[in-house]
């Protein structure tokens, strides 16, 4: 994709102040570069990647980029494993961060005269303070639940008649299953639902719209870019609207590091131009996506990313075959009688890799049919013998957070 004019200068503007810090982060990384080296986009293509394990080798604040006296909040990445990312932010990066979440709740419809429900956790993760300063920027009530006590979502859900409900795929769909189980949808208000913070399939997106009656949105972001907030898709449903004019996308080859033309599927890279607190230059996502081309029907002018597939570190290798968990979703969608809900096992045993798949089905289809056709779809699509198992809808684990659906015991 062709770098806009105002992103070049935006960001060789952003290069010049932080290579002029010698003790920062990027005076360190990119020591003995000029800005004005920087003639095109391929120039700026030439410049090596951030990586996540650079950022964790800054704790605590070495990413820093402005005095300590201009930074107003700090956030840290949601991984359970390793030292943790801290990311510092000024009040512009916070009031910037509070518009683009505006622009999102916008996109999807939602109005200063909604009530939006929040659930995702508050405090050091960035998911539910940046649906609320977005929320209240834009003029909504806001609901601040937070996770968790199902039963006081619940109830302050009918009793606040919230419009708008703000959830992670899993705890949307724990929620939904919940009304569907009380008799209480007729109690429910919501209208729309901004769902982030992990992948989900079509057959999953389809369960909840249905079961909780609302239009849902695709939001998406991650700690180091702002948080959630940096993108989302609008009611053309075709692929998510990203706010370039705070930040250049890149995809990328993510065994080369090749930049691909647009439309194809590769790693999204994400440069920052007017972020001050932790600006990241060439960041790698580890998000699989693309970018695609043209405009989208709804007339927006925002560029737009595919929907998030997987990540680079979540692909599994059995038997030799890469296998990604979006590519798992794309295949229940096409399996009769199969929910969305699945859980992967994987052992090795007698010198063999074994990958088990549970995954729930509605007890009116024949148990033995769902296997057979699961297995015969996967051996098709994806190229291995897997072991199918068919359980009752309801039997997997849901989670209030983010749902572990690949389990491998090989190691």
């Amino acid at each position: 994709m062709s770098m806009k004019e105002f992103q070049f200068e935006a960001i060789k503007q952003k290069i010049s102040t932080l290579t002029a810090q010698k003790e920062s982060f990027y005076g360190k990384k990119y020591q003995g570069l000029h800005a004005e080296d920087i003639k095109d986009q391929k120039d700026f293509e030439a410049l090596p990647f951030t990586d996540k394990d650079e950022l964790r080798e800054a704790y605590p604040l070495g990413l820093m980029a402005v005095p300590e006296k201009e930074i107003v909040r700090i956030h840290s990445s949601s991984g359970t494993t390793g030292t943790p990312i801290i990311i510092p932010y000024t009040r512009q990066d916070v009031e910037d961060w509070a518009q683009m979440f505006k622009r999102c709740y916008e996109t999807a419809g939602i109005t200063p005269m909604d009530r939006i429900h929040i659930t995702p956790g508050y405090g050091l993760w960035t998911a539910g303070i940046g649906f609320q300063t977005g929320a209240e920027l834009l003029g909504a009530m806001v609901i601040p639940m937070g996770p968790g006590n199902t039963d006081k979502q619940l109830k302050m859900m009918m009793d606040m008649k919230s419009t708008v409900l703000c959830a992670t795929s899993s705890y949307a769909l724990l929620l939904a299953e919940e009304i569907a189980r009380r008799g209480i949808k007729d109690k429910i208000c919501l209208k729309k639902g901004v769902i982030g913070s992990e992948r989900w399939g079509e057959k999953m997106r389809r369960r909840i719209a249905n079961e909780l009656g609302v239009e849902l949105y695709d939001i998406y972001g991650l700690t180091e870019i702002y948080g959630p907030g940096i993108a989302i898709n609008c009611d053309c449903q075709s692929g998510m609207h990203y706010w370039d004019d705070y930040m250049y996308f890149e995809i990328i080859n993510p065994r080369t590091g090749e930049v691909l033309p647009e439309g194809e599927m590769g790693e999204l890279v994400i440069t920052t131009f007017r972020k001050e607190g932790a600006p990241l230059i060439r960041y790698r996502t580890h998000d699989l996506t693309r970018i695609l081309p043209g405009e989208c029907p709804c007339g927006r002018k925002y560029p737009r990313i595919d929907t998030i597939i997987g990540r680079t570190d979540d692909m599994v290798k059995v038997k030799g075959v890469n296998i990604y968990p979006g590519q798992i979703d794309s295949l229940l969608k096409d399996v009769e009688g199969a929910s969305s809900e699945y859980q992967v096992m994987i052992d090795h045993l007698n010198g063999k890799d074994i990958l088990t798949l549970f995954v729930e089905a509605d007890s009116s289809y024949d148990k033995k049919v769902v296997e057979h056709n699961l297995a015969t779809l996967f051996k098709t699509r994806i190229g291995i013998t897997i072991v199918p198992k068919v359980v009752d809808i309801g039997d997997l684990p849901r989670s209030e957070k983010k749902s572990t659906r690949i389990y491998d015991n090989r190691y």
